[in-house]
């Protein structure tokens, strides 16, 4: 006797999700209100795990909520909506990343390192840790580790393909078990 499995059913949050897209679509200004409201801190929060700045995550979203306005009406699929959330946010972040990099080189090249006291606390050592990440990693793995995005959605969002999003994640799962592993012996 062989059981038949079902295929997984969508959780609640992202039936909603759809059906403020489909309702944005047709011209819902409410929706789209709605979808702000339920999408606005998730989108604030991969733009800081992006920059590492909160004025500029804000900024971010906003930036990436016009990207989403402008071209929500051209989604077929809205079921595809967080990822394409995620994708606009990561385009409208790729240009200012290469330019803080440029802007922290110049700055780092200018000023003497200073040491920094160690993390006394768990979170600011995650924190540190993610910060320490490059950029396409510390995305992957905010997406994956934050936001549940599956390895497919991440590709999808970095226009990468698959493999790569795995590689990057698996990197950055690497890197940041080996920094919270340092935090944890300086500890004992």
């Amino acid at each position: 006797m062989t059981k038949q499995t079902r295929p997984a059913s969508p959780k609640p949050g992202i039936l909603f999700d759809e059906l403020l897209v489909v309702m944005v679509q047709q011209g819902d200004q409410n929706a789209l209100a709605r979808l702000h409201k339920r999408w606005d801190a998730r989108l604030i929060r991969a733009a800081y795990r992006y920059t590492g700045d909160r004025e500029l995550a804000r900024d971010l979203a906003q930036e990436c909520w016009i990207g989403i306005w402008k071209g929500i009406g051209n989604l077929h699929d809205p079921a595809r909506f967080r990822s394409y959330a995620f994708a606009i946010l990561h385009r409208r972040g790729a240009t200012h990343l290469s330019k803080s990099i440029r802007e922290r080189d110049k700055a780092a090249k200018a000023e003497p390192e200073e040491a920094q006291a160690p993390a006394q606390d768990d979170a600011l050592a995650l924190q540190q840790a993610f910060a320490s990440l490059p950029p396409d990693q510390r995305l992957a793995a905010h997406l994956h580790f934050a936001e549940g995005l599956t390895l497919n959605e991440i590709a999808a969002v970095q226009s990468i393909p698959a493999g790569t999003a795995k590689s990057r994640l698996f990197h950055a799962r690497r890197k940041l078990k080996a920094a919270l592993s340092e935090h944890t012996e300086g500890d004992i």
